[in-house]
C-alpha cells in the first residue's frame, strides 16, 4: 500500500483491513507508508483490550539501544507464561527468526493496530486464525535473538511502531483510555525525530590497533565528539569489533 494521508478518520466507522488494502503473511513492514505520510488523526477503539501477560516488569524500553533503535518494550517472564491476544482480530504472520525475533506472532487487530510477540518457546495460533481479546496465543520463552526469557511487544500502526507506553499503563496492567486512542504523529510519534537523527548515523567497526584519536583523524572529526556520540569516556577500551558512531 502506498500513499500520503492527510484527514481524519474514525476506525471505527471503517474496517482495519481498508485501510491496510493488502495481507502479507510473509513481511512484517510491507506497507513502506513513512511516518509523516500518516493520517494526521486516527481513533482507534480500546474497549476490548486485555493485558497480554502477567508480568509487568520491562526489561528494556522502546527507544534507542546501542546503535540500533528498540521497536518495541521487552517484558519480564518465566518461560511457558500464557502470551495472549491484546485486542481481537487475525493473526497475519507466524514465523521463526533464528537471529531475531525467535517464535513470533504478528496479529492485525479490527481496531486498526497490528501486534508483534516475539521470542515465544511455542505458537498456539495458525496464520488467518481470527483470536478474540485474550485469547492465548503463544508461551513465552527465549527464543532467537534473545539474552534471557522475555517478551517483546510492538504495537504498530500502517508498519510503524510506536511506544507501547502510549497506550498501555505497564504498571497497572491496562489501557489507559476506556473507549479510545486518538494517534497523531506529534504525541504518538514523537520519536520520529530521534529516528531522523539515527538515520544520518554512521559507523566505524574497531580494528586491531585502533584508537579514538586514530579513528577521529580518519573521519575528520574529534575525539570529543566521538566520546559524546558514543557516550564514553577519552579513556574507554575499545574492543576489536566494537561499533563506533562518528557521525
Amino acid at each position: 500500500m502506498e500513499g500520503n494521508f492527510s484527514e481524519e478518520f474514525d476506525l471505527s466507522e471503517m474496517p482495519a483491513n481498508d485501510i491496510y488494502n493488502s495481507w502479507n503473511i510473509q513481511w512484517l513492514n510491507p506497507y513502506k507508508i513513512k511516518i509523516d505520510s500518516l493520517p494526521d488523526s486516527v481513533n482507534i477503539a480500546c474497549t476490548d483490550f486485555v493485558y497480554p501477560l502477567v508480568s509487568n516488569r520491562i526489561t528494556s524500553p522502546f527507544g534507542l539501544r546501542g546503535c540500533r533503535y528498540h521497536y518495541g518494550i521487552d517484558l519480564g517472564l518465566a518461560v511457558g507464561d500464557t502470551v495472549r491476544a491484546t485486542f481481537g482480530g487475525k493473526v497475519r504472520i507466524r514465523d521463526y527468526e533464528r537471529r531475531g525475533y525467535g517464535h513470533y506472532v504478528a496479529i492485525r487487530h479490527d481496531n486498526g493496530l497490528e501486534t508483534v510477540y516475539a521470542h515465544l518457546s511455542e505458537v498456539l495460533v495458525e496464520i488467518n486464525q481470527d483470536v478474540k481479546a485474550g485469547e492465548p496465543i503463544g508461551l513465552g520463552g527465549n527464543t532467537g535473538r534473545s539474552t534471557g526469557p522475555h517478551l517483546h511487544y510492538e504495537i504498530r500502526f500502517l508498519g510503524n511502531a510506536f511506544n507501547p507506553t502510549k497506550l498501555i499503563d505497564f504498571k497497572e496492567k491496562k489501557c489507559k483510555y476506556d473507549d479510545e486512542y486518538i494517534i497523531t504523529l506529534n504525541e504518538t510519534y514523537s520519536h520520529k525525530e530521534e529516528l531522523a537523527e539515527l538515520s544520518k548515523a554512521a559507523y566505524h567497526r574497531v580494528r586491531r590497533n585502533d584508537n579514538l584519536s586514530r579513528i577521529a583523524q580518519r573521519y575528520g572529526t574529534t575525539v570529543r565528539k566521538l566520546c559524546k556520540l558514543n557516550k564514553i569516556s577519552p579513556r574507554s577500551i575499545l574492543r576489536i569489533g566494537q561499533q563506533v558512531r562518528y557521525r
